[in-house]
């Protein structure tokens, strides 16, 4: 019961991921999954960290937000061609259903998100 409590209360705000948790975490999610690929460095990523926050809470059982930081994990952004950061990739069924890279508004992710629930 205390797993599921745990569950429910990761959708409600980004998680880190690692390595070794990417494929639980994203590929293997019973939920759409929007990971954004970020660094601490990276003045664009920390503009839209507070807009992933909302979207985290106001989805939280529809959507799961996940982050990767490219530098402690360069592995997974290699594996899905990450050149440029912020990147935003969405996870339908474990496959990638549509890729943003650069600052996006709130209202463009939530489009984004409602045409692929």
């Amino acid at each position: 019961m205390s797993d599921q409590n745990q569950s429910s209360q990761s959708l409600a705000a980004p998680i880190n991921t690692t390595q070794a948790d990417f494929e639980a975490d994203v590929l293997k999610s019973d939920v759409p999954v929007l990971v954004d690929f970020w660094a601490e460095w990276c003045g664009p990523c920390k503009m839209i960290a507070p807009v992933l926050d909302q979207v985290a809470s106001e989805y939280a059982g529809k959507v799961k937000i996940v982050k990767v930081n490219i530098d402690d994990h360069p592995q997974i952004a290699g594996q899905f061609a990450v050149r440029s950061i912020p990147t935003l990739i969405l996870f339908k069924n474990g496959q990638v259903e549509t890729q943003h890279v650069g600052v996006i508004s709130k209202g463009k992710l939530i489009a984004t998100l409602e045409n692929s629930l």
